[in-house]
Protein backbone atom coordinates (compact mmCIF):
# COMPACT_ATOMS: atom_id res chain seq x y z
CA UNK A 1 0.00 0.00 0.00
CA UNK A 2 3.18 2.21 0.63
CA UNK A 3 4.65 1.62 -2.44
CA UNK A 4 1.26 2.80 -4.45
CA UNK A 5 0.77 6.18 -2.60
CA UNK A 6 4.29 6.62 -2.96
CA UNK A 7 3.73 6.26 -6.88
CA UNK A 8 0.73 7.96 -6.88
CA UNK A 9 2.55 11.17 -5.22
CA UNK A 10 4.85 11.12 -7.90
CA UNK A 11 2.75 10.73 -10.54
CA UNK A 12 0.59 13.76 -9.15
CA UNK A 13 3.52 15.70 -9.12
CA UNK A 14 4.70 15.09 -12.57
CA UNK A 15 1.33 15.98 -14.17
CA UNK A 16 1.79 19.23 -12.51
CA UNK A 17 5.13 19.67 -14.42
CA UNK A 18 3.95 18.50 -17.17
CA UNK A 19 0.88 21.01 -16.86
CA UNK A 20 3.26 23.91 -15.80
CA UNK A 21 3.97 25.42 -19.27
CA UNK A 22 0.02 25.65 -20.69
CA UNK A 23 -0.22 28.67 -18.36
CA UNK A 24 2.69 30.23 -19.93
CA UNK A 25 0.40 30.44 -23.26
CA UNK A 26 -1.45 32.75 -21.55
CA UNK A 27 1.13 35.58 -21.17
CA UNK A 28 0.81 38.31 -23.05
CA UNK A 29 2.79 41.65 -23.89
CA UNK A 30 6.13 40.01 -22.18
CA UNK A 31 9.08 38.75 -24.34
CA UNK A 32 9.98 35.08 -23.19
CA UNK A 33 12.94 36.11 -21.06
CA UNK A 34 10.37 37.97 -19.03
CA UNK A 35 8.06 35.45 -18.49
CA UNK A 36 11.20 33.12 -17.88
CA UNK A 37 12.54 35.25 -14.92
CA UNK A 38 9.12 35.61 -13.40
CA UNK A 39 8.25 31.89 -13.22
CA UNK A 40 11.39 31.35 -12.39
CA UNK A 41 11.06 33.01 -8.83
CA UNK A 42 8.23 31.05 -8.09
CA UNK A 43 9.10 27.78 -9.26
CA UNK A 44 13.10 27.62 -8.21
CA UNK A 45 12.92 30.27 -5.38
CA UNK A 46 9.52 30.97 -3.30
CA UNK A 47 7.70 27.94 -3.54
CA UNK A 48 11.39 25.84 -2.90
CA UNK A 49 11.76 27.78 0.03
CA UNK A 50 8.45 27.65 1.38
CA UNK A 51 9.26 23.94 1.35
CA UNK A 52 12.04 23.92 3.11
CA UNK A 53 10.51 26.00 5.42
CA UNK A 54 7.80 23.80 6.22
CA UNK A 55 9.79 20.57 6.47
CA UNK A 56 11.65 22.51 9.42
CA UNK A 57 11.40 20.16 12.80
CA UNK A 58 10.43 22.85 15.39
CA UNK A 59 13.37 24.56 17.37
CA UNK A 60 16.00 24.15 14.10
CA UNK A 61 16.43 27.00 11.30
CA UNK A 62 17.31 26.97 7.88
CA UNK A 63 20.45 27.82 7.87
CA UNK A 64 21.11 24.97 10.83
CA UNK A 65 20.35 22.77 8.46
CA UNK A 66 21.77 24.17 5.17
CA UNK A 67 25.06 24.34 7.06
CA UNK A 68 25.40 20.58 6.76
CA UNK A 69 28.71 19.03 4.76
CA UNK A 70 28.43 18.83 1.17
CA UNK A 71 25.40 21.41 0.77
CA UNK A 72 27.54 23.52 -1.65
CA UNK A 73 27.64 20.85 -4.10
CA UNK A 74 24.61 20.74 -4.49
CA UNK A 75 24.47 24.27 -5.11
CA UNK A 76 27.05 24.21 -7.37
CA UNK A 77 25.15 21.19 -8.99
CA UNK A 78 22.18 23.34 -9.34
CA UNK A 79 24.12 25.60 -11.35
CA UNK A 80 24.62 23.17 -13.95
CA UNK A 81 21.25 22.41 -14.04
CA UNK A 82 20.08 25.74 -14.45
CA UNK A 83 21.58 25.30 -18.21
CA UNK A 84 19.61 22.58 -18.60
CA UNK A 85 16.47 24.47 -17.07
CA UNK A 86 17.88 27.15 -19.15
CA UNK A 87 17.50 25.06 -22.51
CA UNK A 88 14.76 23.17 -21.38
CA UNK A 89 12.47 26.13 -21.49
CA UNK A 90 14.26 27.04 -25.39
CA UNK A 91 13.50 23.10 -26.23
CA UNK A 92 9.68 24.16 -25.58
CA UNK A 93 10.21 27.37 -27.74
CA UNK A 94 11.40 25.28 -31.11
CA UNK A 95 10.10 21.73 -30.61
CA UNK A 96 6.71 22.54 -28.33
CA UNK A 97 5.41 20.45 -25.47
CA UNK A 98 5.34 17.39 -26.49
CA UNK A 99 8.26 16.75 -28.54
CA UNK A 100 10.28 19.20 -26.61
CA UNK A 101 9.41 17.63 -23.37
CA UNK A 102 10.10 14.23 -24.54
CA UNK A 103 13.43 14.13 -25.76
CA UNK A 104 14.92 16.81 -22.81
CA UNK A 105 12.98 14.29 -20.44
CA UNK A 106 14.57 10.92 -22.21
CA UNK A 107 18.21 12.39 -22.63
CA UNK A 108 17.50 13.10 -18.68
CA UNK A 109 16.36 10.16 -17.31
CA UNK A 110 19.31 8.15 -18.80
CA UNK A 111 22.09 10.41 -17.92
CA UNK A 112 20.05 11.23 -14.55
CA UNK A 113 20.57 7.19 -13.52
CA UNK A 114 23.61 6.39 -15.25
CA UNK A 115 26.02 9.58 -13.93
CA UNK A 116 24.57 9.23 -10.54
CA UNK A 117 25.41 5.01 -10.71
CA UNK A 118 29.03 5.99 -12.22
CA UNK A 119 29.79 8.28 -9.29
CA UNK A 120 28.86 5.55 -6.71
CA UNK A 121 31.61 3.43 -8.44
CA UNK A 122 28.68 0.75 -10.03
CA UNK A 123 30.20 -1.99 -12.46
CA UNK A 124 28.51 -1.40 -15.61
CA UNK A 125 29.50 -4.04 -17.57
CA UNK A 126 28.19 -6.80 -15.17
CA UNK A 127 25.25 -7.81 -12.90
CA UNK A 128 23.09 -4.83 -12.18
CA UNK A 129 25.04 -2.27 -13.78
CA UNK A 130 24.60 -3.86 -17.05
CA UNK A 131 21.12 -3.73 -16.88
CA UNK A 132 21.09 -0.14 -16.03
CA UNK A 133 23.35 0.43 -19.09
CA UNK A 134 21.23 -1.78 -21.64
CA UNK A 135 18.20 0.15 -20.17
CA UNK A 136 20.20 3.29 -20.95
CA UNK A 137 20.65 2.28 -24.72
CA UNK A 138 17.18 1.50 -25.22
CA UNK A 139 16.47 5.10 -23.68
CA UNK A 140 18.47 6.48 -26.42
CA UNK A 141 17.12 4.63 -29.09
CA UNK A 142 13.60 5.51 -27.68
CA UNK A 143 14.91 8.93 -27.95
CA UNK A 144 16.24 9.05 -31.98
CA UNK A 145 12.82 7.45 -33.01
CA UNK A 146 10.91 10.42 -30.93
CA UNK A 147 13.50 12.33 -33.05
CA UNK A 148 12.84 10.81 -36.18
CA UNK A 149 9.12 11.32 -35.40
CA UNK A 150 10.00 15.54 -35.29
CA UNK A 151 11.27 14.71 -38.86
CA UNK A 152 8.01 13.34 -40.46
CA UNK A 153 6.50 16.41 -38.40
CA UNK A 154 8.22 18.69 -39.96
CA UNK A 155 8.22 17.24 -43.13
CA UNK A 156 4.46 16.76 -43.83
CA UNK A 157 3.45 20.20 -41.82
CA UNK A 158 3.06 22.90 -44.20
CA UNK A 159 4.73 26.16 -42.73
CA UNK A 160 1.71 27.86 -41.59
CA UNK A 161 0.31 24.91 -39.60
CA UNK A 162 3.85 24.62 -38.06
CA UNK A 163 4.02 28.15 -36.80
CA UNK A 164 0.30 27.77 -35.48
CA UNK A 165 1.13 24.77 -33.53
CA UNK A 166 4.74 26.19 -32.27
CA UNK A 167 5.25 29.68 -33.09
CA UNK A 168 8.80 29.33 -33.41
CA UNK A 169 9.23 26.12 -34.42
CA UNK A 170 12.96 24.63 -35.68
CA UNK A 171 13.36 21.52 -35.61
CA UNK A 172 17.48 20.75 -35.64
CA UNK A 173 17.75 23.97 -33.61
CA UNK A 174 15.10 22.48 -31.29
CA UNK A 175 16.79 18.98 -30.98
CA UNK A 176 20.16 19.86 -30.20
CA UNK A 177 18.89 22.32 -27.24
CA UNK A 178 16.48 19.53 -25.82
CA UNK A 179 19.65 17.00 -26.05
CA UNK A 180 21.74 19.24 -24.26
CA UNK A 181 18.66 19.83 -21.68
CA UNK A 182 18.38 16.67 -20.94
CA UNK A 183 22.02 16.46 -20.23
CA UNK A 184 22.69 19.21 -17.91
CA UNK A 185 19.07 18.48 -16.03
CA UNK A 186 20.57 15.10 -15.19
CA UNK A 187 22.93 17.28 -12.18
CA UNK A 188 19.53 17.67 -10.57
CA UNK A 189 19.85 13.89 -9.34
CA UNK A 190 23.19 14.65 -8.80
CA UNK A 191 22.46 17.32 -6.72
CA UNK A 192 19.36 15.77 -4.95
CA UNK A 193 22.57 13.02 -3.95
CA UNK A 194 25.30 15.50 -3.32
CA UNK A 195 22.73 16.57 -0.29
CA UNK A 196 22.32 13.83 1.76
CA UNK A 197 23.86 14.90 4.53
CA UNK A 198 21.21 17.69 4.83
CA UNK A 199 18.83 15.40 4.45
CA UNK A 200 20.13 13.14 7.56
CA UNK A 201 20.65 16.01 9.29
CA UNK A 202 16.84 17.21 9.05
CA UNK A 203 15.84 13.40 10.24
CA UNK A 204 18.29 13.49 12.97
CA UNK A 205 16.76 16.75 14.08
CA UNK A 206 13.31 15.18 14.42
CA UNK A 207 12.17 15.87 10.57
CA UNK A 208 9.26 14.15 9.38
CA UNK A 209 10.58 11.68 6.88
CA UNK A 210 7.57 12.67 4.31
CA UNK A 211 9.55 16.15 3.86
CA UNK A 212 13.15 15.96 5.36
CA UNK A 213 14.68 16.01 1.41
CA UNK A 214 12.66 19.54 0.64
CA UNK A 215 16.04 22.07 1.94
CA UNK A 216 17.96 19.89 -1.39
CA UNK A 217 15.92 20.62 -3.34
CA UNK A 218 16.32 24.64 -2.80
CA UNK A 219 19.73 24.35 -2.41
CA UNK A 220 19.50 22.93 -6.05
CA UNK A 221 17.23 25.42 -7.70
CA UNK A 222 18.66 28.35 -5.99
CA UNK A 223 21.58 27.34 -7.96
CA UNK A 224 19.98 27.22 -10.93
CA UNK A 225 17.57 30.40 -10.39
CA UNK A 226 21.28 32.23 -10.46
CA UNK A 227 22.37 30.26 -13.97
CA UNK A 228 19.06 31.17 -15.51
CA UNK A 229 18.62 34.89 -14.20
CA UNK A 230 22.05 35.77 -15.22
CA UNK A 231 20.79 34.87 -18.88
CA UNK A 232 17.43 36.32 -18.64
CA UNK A 233 18.85 39.67 -17.79
CA UNK A 234 21.76 39.42 -20.09
CA UNK A 235 18.55 39.29 -22.94
CA UNK A 236 16.61 41.91 -21.26
CA UNK A 237 19.76 43.95 -22.09
CA UNK A 238 20.41 42.76 -25.63
CA UNK A 239 16.98 42.78 -26.74
CA UNK A 240 15.66 45.59 -24.76
CA UNK A 241 12.91 44.27 -23.21
CA UNK A 242 13.43 45.01 -19.22
CA UNK A 243 10.62 48.16 -20.16
CA UNK A 244 8.37 44.89 -20.85
CA UNK A 245 7.61 44.68 -17.17
CA UNK A 246 6.13 47.71 -16.76
CA UNK A 247 4.64 48.76 -19.93
CA UNK A 248 2.17 45.99 -20.38
CA UNK A 249 -0.11 47.58 -18.07
CA UNK A 250 -1.28 47.25 -14.36
CA UNK A 251 -4.34 44.48 -15.30
CA UNK A 252 -2.33 42.58 -17.41
CA UNK A 253 0.84 42.73 -15.65
CA UNK A 254 -1.20 41.30 -12.48
CA UNK A 255 -2.47 38.72 -15.02
CA UNK A 256 0.82 38.04 -16.58
CA UNK A 257 2.64 37.10 -12.74
CA UNK A 258 -0.68 34.92 -11.93
CA UNK A 259 0.26 32.49 -14.36
CA UNK A 260 3.99 32.66 -14.12
CA UNK A 261 3.30 31.86 -10.03
CA UNK A 262 0.78 29.17 -11.41
CA UNK A 263 3.35 27.61 -13.91
CA UNK A 264 5.59 28.20 -11.26
CA UNK A 265 3.99 26.32 -8.69
CA UNK A 266 3.36 23.38 -10.90
CA UNK A 267 7.09 22.86 -12.01
CA UNK A 268 7.79 22.67 -8.43
CA UNK A 269 5.39 20.34 -7.63
CA UNK A 270 7.59 17.45 -9.76
CA UNK A 271 10.15 17.53 -6.73
CA UNK A 272 7.91 17.97 -4.30
CA UNK A 273 6.02 15.15 -5.29
CA UNK A 274 9.66 12.91 -5.85
CA UNK A 275 11.19 13.60 -2.17
CA UNK A 276 7.49 13.36 -0.55
CA UNK A 277 6.51 9.98 -2.81
CA UNK A 278 10.35 8.51 -2.48
CA UNK A 279 10.03 8.20 1.53
CA UNK A 280 7.35 5.89 1.19
CA UNK A 281 9.35 3.73 -1.10
CA UNK A 282 11.92 2.89 1.45
CA UNK A 283 11.10 -0.83 2.00
CA UNK A 284 11.47 -1.45 -1.69
CA UNK A 285 14.99 -0.39 -2.80
CA UNK A 286 14.62 -1.13 -6.61
CA UNK A 287 11.76 1.40 -7.17
CA UNK A 288 13.65 3.67 -4.92
CA UNK A 289 16.95 3.57 -6.90
CA UNK A 290 14.33 4.28 -10.18
CA UNK A 291 12.11 7.33 -8.63
CA UNK A 292 14.15 9.18 -11.06
CA UNK A 293 13.44 7.64 -14.11
CA UNK A 294 9.94 6.67 -12.79
CA UNK A 295 9.38 10.89 -12.70
CA UNK A 296 10.98 11.22 -15.88
CA UNK A 297 9.18 9.00 -17.63
CA UNK A 298 5.61 9.96 -16.26
CA UNK A 299 6.60 13.77 -17.50
CA UNK A 300 7.03 12.41 -20.89
CA UNK A 301 3.33 10.79 -21.26
CA UNK A 302 1.47 13.69 -19.61
CA UNK A 303 3.33 15.95 -21.88
CA UNK A 304 2.51 13.85 -24.78
CA UNK A 305 -0.91 13.83 -23.47
CA UNK A 306 -0.95 17.84 -23.47
CA UNK A 307 0.65 18.07 -26.42
CA UNK A 308 -2.69 16.10 -28.25
CA UNK A 309 -4.78 18.33 -26.37
CA UNK A 310 -2.85 21.29 -27.62
CA UNK A 311 -2.95 20.12 -30.95
CA UNK A 312 0.73 20.32 -31.25
CA UNK A 313 0.43 17.01 -33.95
CA UNK A 314 -2.50 17.98 -35.80
CA UNK A 315 -1.79 17.90 -39.47
CA UNK A 316 1.39 15.84 -39.12
CA UNK A 317 0.76 12.61 -40.68
CA UNK A 318 -0.39 9.35 -39.19
CA UNK A 319 3.07 8.02 -39.48
CA UNK A 320 4.21 10.85 -37.53
CA UNK A 321 1.97 9.92 -34.85
CA UNK A 322 2.67 5.92 -34.91
CA UNK A 323 6.38 6.47 -34.65
CA UNK A 324 6.14 8.92 -32.28
CA UNK A 325 4.09 6.35 -30.16
CA UNK A 326 6.50 3.54 -30.89
CA UNK A 327 9.28 5.97 -29.34
CA UNK A 328 7.64 6.74 -26.33
CA UNK A 329 6.72 3.16 -26.00
CA UNK A 330 10.51 2.82 -26.23
CA UNK A 331 11.27 5.32 -24.02
CA UNK A 332 8.78 4.08 -21.46
CA UNK A 333 9.94 0.84 -21.44
CA UNK A 334 13.49 1.78 -21.20
CA UNK A 335 12.60 3.65 -17.77
CA UNK A 336 11.80 -0.04 -16.51
CA UNK A 337 13.76 -2.23 -18.00
CA UNK A 338 16.42 -2.63 -14.95
CA UNK A 339 13.45 -3.55 -12.84
CA UNK A 340 11.93 -5.75 -15.09
CA UNK A 341 15.11 -7.37 -15.59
Amino acid sequence: MHTLIGLLIIAAGSFGQSSSYVPIRGVRAWSWENFWMVQGIFAWLVFPFAGALLSLPEGISLMTVLSAGSAWKSVMYGFLWGIGGLTFGLSMRYLGVALGQSIALGTCSAFGTLLPALFAGTDLLHGDGLHLLIGVAVTVAGIAVIGYAGSLKSRNMSEEAKREAVKDFALTKGLAVALLSGLMSACFALGLDAGAPVREKMLVSGATPLLAGLPVIFLVTAGGFVTNAAYCLFMNWRNRSGHEYFDAGGRQAAVNVFFCALAGGLWYSQFFGLETGKSFLQENPVLLAFAWSILMSLNVLFSNLWGIVLKEWKGCGGLAVTVLAAGLAILLFSVFFPYLS
